[in-house]
């Protein structure tokens, strides 16, 4: 971009603003995001957005990433974030249509957003069963093991989820949660052509899980539905019948969050 465009159009942006849209820039691309390509898309010069980097990263707005160089959100944008989806408003009609599918499949159901650890539980509605499993609403689950993680990781860029899968070692939380990478890759593949996710007895023994995602209004996974319940009442395939039931309600919430 010549220097006389990108100086005109740093003037046009208010200098109230630039920070707040650093940080929708950072958001709304979903992958780290790299201080030239911030350049690029403001057109404001380098020394304003580095200095805008620092002062978010500063206040925990944005973090670096693995590589030292690139940012994504940080914990107060991602508090943000899951503070906004749940304003009131929202949340009644998204409970409102979590409990018509908790109803349907008879288990308990909840919703799941990725942070930048593993998923969060961000809304839930429990089965009536007296023989539940307790994750409430703040709960936070590894990505590896979990049909809500798993299905976050099948969306992920190779690049990307090859940096999220050997960031740490891979814990194994019960006899069947899988570590090994081509064996994880191989199920995300898996994942991504049949458009659902499973957890059999991986993250907790006795316990089965199926995933749906719901996408943004830029087709990117905003949070994941999923239902679980112990193996002694559902097994995994009788979860996976009640597929219909969570796609319809993926499908209404997708509506309710890009409308």
């Amino acid at each position: 971009m010549p220097d006389d465009h990108r100086s005109r159009k740093d003037t046009q942006i208010p200098t109230n603003l630039r920070l707040l849209m650093v940080m929708e820039e950072v958001a709304k691309r979903g992958v780290a995001v790299k201080p030239t390509d911030l350049i690029d898309a403001l057109g404001l010069p380098k020394p304003t957005v580095h200095r805008l980097l620092q002062t978010a990263e500063a206040e925990g707005f944005l973090q670096r990433d693995l590589d030292g160089r690139s940012y994504g959100p940080g914990p107060r944008l991602r508090a943000l974030a899951i503070s906004t989806v749940s304003s009131e408003h929202l949340r009644t009609a998204r409970l409102t249509i979590l409990r018509s599918v908790a109803e349907e499949v008879g288990e308990t159901c909840n919703l799941a957003t990725a942070d930048r650890e593993g998923m969060t539980y961000l809304d839930r509605v429990e089965t009536q069963w007296p023989l539940r499993i307790q994750l409430p609403i703040g709960s936070q689950v590894p990505f590896h093991c979990t049909a809500s993680g798993k299905m976050y990781l099948s969306t992920l860029r190779p690049h990307i989820l090859r940096t999220v899968l050997t960031a740490r070692p891979l814990e194994a939380y019960t006899e069947g949660t899988l570590t090994d990478l081509d064996r994880i890759k191989a199920e995300l593949e898996t994942t991504r052509l049949r458009g659902y996710s499973t957890d059999n007895e991986e993250f907790m023994p006795g316990m089965a899980a199926v995933a749906v995602p719901i996408w943004d209004g830029q087709g990117k996974l905003l949070a994941t539905l999923s239902a679980h319940a112990p193996i002694q009442r559902r097994s995994l395939v009788d979860l996976i019948d009640f597929l219909p039931a969570l796609r319809r309600g993926s499908e209404e919430l997708t509506k309710l969050h890009t409308s």
